[in-house]
């Protein structure tokens, strides 16, 4: 008959009489509550970030689905294999664009000369939406009449461009004069009180075609159904397979320049959000984990420096550094403090309160009072001497009153 031995191995226990698992158990107990903090901090940054969508509230901007921003008209020049690129500096233009190409211009207010330049460089055909200023600028065939603003109504194309006469009619404003007899010039006012004038032209100046469209709203998402704005858009911004979407930014000072982003511009919104988070987690696990030192202890000085020895090593600095300025003001100061005790006048009496009470009690002009306490500063050793010798005799004639 067999024994049977049963061995059993106990865990494996360090000089501290702790094992792996006790450490682990420890740990955690530690390390759970900032642990939860910073997943609760980053499950929040997730959902914030997920749900963002990509959009503005630029006014004609291809990413804005505002009533006055323009996205409808972006996706559906895009799903007609459109490459549609969005951009608000003009070296961005020029980087993208070139012949072949369509460059929409939205407004010229933040654009000058060498914006316009560079534009007319690109050899790209240009499209410019409210852009008075930049059609002088660009060609001298087409040009903004007297009286351009006014409401948007429904026009009728009446001339022989193509993309006019595909669209009927639209719904806009403005008073586009053609300069040129080639220059076309469609979709006069209804009540033909304009002559010649219309809300959209189309002239070539210099091999480059220029479409000019007077009014913002034919490009709206709100106005783009109506009448035929969306065929006269759609053609207008058609016409290659690429546009570029300008829309000058106040940060548009470099035409010549690279666009090169800064860091601000490639972090997402959302890292502001995240890094405060991050901070609050941060001060909560400071303050959880924090130790309190307790009172403060004082400690006896090793030396004591009497104040007469203080008084005179400062005296030494000011004579060394040829302080007079400093050292007058001491002494005016320590004998203007002792007379008001004297006289019973607070610290922070006025000047003139000051003046006329030691005048009073010494029986001196005001004027003297005025000099030796508020005066000049002396330039030299002898002057110090002589205004701390002033200053004595008139605490003994005040102390005497």
């Amino acid at each position: 008959m067999s024994a049977t031995v049963v061995t059993t191995h106990a865990a494996s226990v360090v000089g501290d009489g702790t094992t792996g698992r006790s450490r682990a158990a420890s740990r955690w107990r530690r390390w759970r509550f900032p642990l939860g903090l910073l997943a609760l901090a980053c499950l929040v940054g997730l959902l914030a970030a997920l749900p963002q969508p990509v959009t503005s509230t630029q006014s004609l901007a291809p990413d804005n689905p505002l009533p006055g921003g323009a996205r409808a008209a972006a996706q559906i020049l895009g799903d007609r294999g459109v490459d549609v690129r969005y951009v608000r500096r003009v070296s961005d233009v020029v980087r993208l664009a070139g012949p072949g190409s369509t460059v929409l211009v939205v407004g010229d207010e933040l654009i000058d000369t060498p914006h316009t330049d560079a534009l007319r460089a690109t050899g790209a055909d240009l499209v410019l939406v409210d852009a008075s200023w930049a059609v002088g600028e660009l060609t001298d065939s087409l040009g903004y009449g007297a009286s351009s603003a006014g409401q948007p109504q429904t026009r009728t194309a009446d001339c022989d461009d193509p993309d006019a006469g595909a669209a009927g009619t639209i719904t806009a404003s403005g008073r586009l004069q053609a300069l040129d007899p080639s220059a076309v010039v469609c979709f006069p006012p209804s009540d033909g009180s304009a002559g010649s004038a219309g809300a959209y032209g189309v002239t070539t100046t210099d091999g480059q075609r220029i479409s000019v469209l007077t009014d913002r709203a034919p490009l709206t998402n709100a106005r783009l159904a109506d009448e035929g704005n969306a065929a006269l858009v759609l053609r207008m911004l058609g016409h290659n397979e690429r546009l570029v979407w300008y829309i000058p930014s106040p940060a548009d000072v470099n035409p010549g320049g690279s666009s090169r982003p800064k860091a601000t511009d490639v972090v997402p919104p959302i890292v502001n959000v995240l890094a405060l988070q991050l901070l609050l987690v941060a001060a909560v696990g400071a303050l959880w984990r924090g130790r309190r030192l307790g009172r403060i202890v004082t400690e006896q000085l090793p030396v004591v420096v009497r104040a007469g020895e203080t008084t005179r090593g400062r005296g030494r600095l000011y004579r060394r550094s040829r302080s007079f300025g400093h050292a007058a003001a001491a002494l005016r100061a320590g004998a203007t403090a002792r007379s008001c005790a004297r006289l019973g006048l607070p610290r922070s009496a006025a000047p003139q309160v000051v003046i006329d009470a030691l005048a009073r009690a010494s029986g001196r002009p005001p004027q003297h009072i005025e000099a030796l306490l508020y005066g000049p500063p002396p330039t030299d050793d002898h002057g110090l001497a002589q205004l701390a010798r002033d200053l004595d005799h008139l605490e003994s004639e005040v102390h005497r009153s």
